[in-house]
């Protein structure tokens, strides 16, 4: 019998991996799986116990009051006109993505070189032709609009709708695209007439609070996908929201709704109800938004420090929670070791310190590239979150555990 083959996510295999090794009593050091490590609000909470009763199924887009919202929201954060009806709910952002690749009936999806483990694989499952767009460290792992166009035109897309997946700030690098990056690429992006599936779930942790979205850029081709997962602390509750252009074709969001209702039928009741006062804009929210980039930022450059003083090349993060690792400087010694490819490097760290990174090959980077992924989220948000206006004066002993695992790494280098 033949059935569809299809890998499990990188990132859920290792998050499992490194647990089943901590419950055997090893010391893992977990930067492997992006998780957040702040609580939603506490009003928040509050709000989803108050649900807890709703058992109903909802329109297959969303509550209406929630999508209004959402829109309300998106526009006082991200300063670009959003209506309710170009706003659609589901539970989590990663059906949402899937859709709408599979909305599309033959399309070029065109990936940068790293992205998140998913984009491929979805795009391929929905049947479409992937092109990759490998980005280097030295051009801090950014899109260039010369590579774009040129893989535009190299590969041609015949008869079939040109697709890109951009996610910034990133996972796996932690960077951003300034303004001025996004006017070039949008240049680009319309002379081609590309649709865009800009992945903005960590928008709101920009480290400084600057980030622009490229649907303010490029708004008639522009698909925002964003949710509760990164900036609200709420990962497992699965609730993802997606922002249409304003004058997108009926059929794609008709495709939209209905494989939604094929697939997920809705999000759940009392997560949308919950959902409603996480999207309240007011300084309460505006206070925990920035005591967790303010965490972040700091965290992020201890550990970024950290790890250039053991040799290894990475870039100040500027948003999220993550840093991509070049262990190019030590290529020699890790042929010496019999290390050839990211997947055997990140084997043999877990095996010998501990450490649990994700290999860089996951992402679509070459295997022989010598590139990881850190999380820097193995820390209790919740104690962080009291120390937030102390946060530099108290990052070492909220970074304590990751720089102990980071001293691991530089010992085993050396």
């Amino acid at each position: 019998m033949a059935f569809l083959k299809v890998a499990k996510s990188g990132t859920l295999s290792l998050n499992e991996k490194s647990r089943a090794l901590a419950d055997a009593g090893r010391k893992v050091y977990r930067f492997g799986f992006g998780e957040s490590p702040f609580p939603p609000p506490r009003r928040v909470q509050a709000a989803l116990r108050s649900a807890a009763h709703r058992t109903d199924y909802t329109a297959v887009a969303g509550m209406p009051v929630l999508r209004e919202k959402v829109a309300a929201f998106h526009h006082e954060a991200d300063g670009y006109p959003i209506e309710p009806r170009q706003v659609l709910i589901a539970p989590g952002t990663k059906p949402l993505l899937y859709n709408v690749m599979r909305a599309f009936q033959r399309a070029v999806v065109y990936v940068p070189a790293p992205a998140w483990v998913s984009y491929e694989p979805q795009a391929r499952l929905a049947g479409h032709q992937v092109v990759r767009i490998p980005t280097t460290f030295e051009g801090r792992w950014r899109v260039k609009p010369v590579d774009l166009e040129r893989a535009i035109l190299r590969q041609g897309a015949g008869d079939r709708q040109k697709l890109m997946v951009l996610n910034y700030p990133g996972n796996p690098d932690g960077l951003t695209y300034s303004y001025e990056e996004l006017q070039a690429l949008t240049a680009v992006l319309r002379r081609h007439g590309v649709w865009v599936i800009a992945d903005e779930i960590y928008a709101l942790l920009d480290h400084r609070g600057r980030h622009v979205s490229l649907a303010r850029l490029y708004p008639e081709r522009t698909i925002v996908t964003t949710g509760l997962s990164k900036w609200c602390g709420a990962g497992g509750w699965r609730l993802g929201t997606l922002i249409l252009p304003p004058d997108a074709p009926s059929a794609l969001h008709d495709a939209l709704i209905g494989l939604g209702s094929e697939t997920y039928s809705c999000a759940p009741a009392p997560i949308q109800v919950a959902a409603q006062s996480a999207y309240e804009l007011d300084a309460e929210l505006h206070d925990f938004l920035a005591a967790q980039r303010r965490i972040l930022r700091a965290i992020g450059s201890a550990v970024h420090r950290a790890l250039v003083e053991a040799g290894i090349r990475a870039h100040a993060p500027q948003g999220g929670f993550y840093l991509l690792l070049d262990f190019s400087p030590f290529s020699k010694l890790l042929a010496e070791r019999g290390i050839r490819s990211d997947s055997q490097l990140c084997d043999r760290l877990l095996a010998d310190t501990g450490v649990a990174l994700l290999p860089g090959e996951a992402f679509g980077m070459p295997a022989g590239s010598f590139t990881a992924r850190l999380a820097y989220v193995d820390f209790d948000g919740a104690a962080a979150l009291r120390d937030a206006e102390r946060i530099e004066a108290t990052v070492i002993e909220h970074a304590a555990k990751m720089l102990e695992g980071l001293a691991a790494l530089r010992e085993w280098l050396s």
